[in-house]
């Protein structure tokens, strides 16, 4: 199983919104790199929740429900979209300063580059990321 972060801007759709939904299917990524991350999401993976904007902060835990599909709203036939459930709401949010001042997270794609919506997240990261949401 494999772990990811993607983001969103929450006043389009935020963590809140999924969990009164249940599930969603999450399309519209257009950046080459950020598809071609999605392209390699499994059914059963994990993800973190990204809050972009005025909040930017891992907000939740989500789970793919199914395999990458071709995204319906791309025309083009070239995006992929995938369907994510979710789990739960961080005990409290990770902020995206409190990540950048750790050097532990200094090589990883949310910090080098910010404007990626689909990430990996490696093991240890996702570990320290859930333990700042619990301390």
């Amino acid at each position: 199983m494999a772990r990811w972060l993607f983001k969103q801007e929450p006043s389009c759709y935020s963590f809140e919104n999924l969990q009164k939904d249940g599930s969603t299917t999450w399309d519209g990524v257009a950046n080459a790199v950020a598809q071609k991350h999605l392209r390699s999401v499994k059914k059963g993976d994990k993800v973190f929740f990204y809050h972009t904007g005025n909040d930017k902060a891992v907000v939740g835990v989500m789970q793919v429900t199914a395999d990458p599909t071709p995204d319906p709203a791309d025309e083009t036939g070239k995006q992929v979209a995938v369907t994510v459930k979710a789990l739960k709401k961080l005990a409290k949010p990770v902020p995206l300063a409190a990540i950048k001042a750790d050097k532990a997270f200094a090589n990883w794609e949310l910090v080098r580059i910010s404007r990626l919506s689909v990430m990996p997240v490696s093991e240890e990261i996702w570990k320290r990321i859930e333990a700042m949401s619990e301390g």
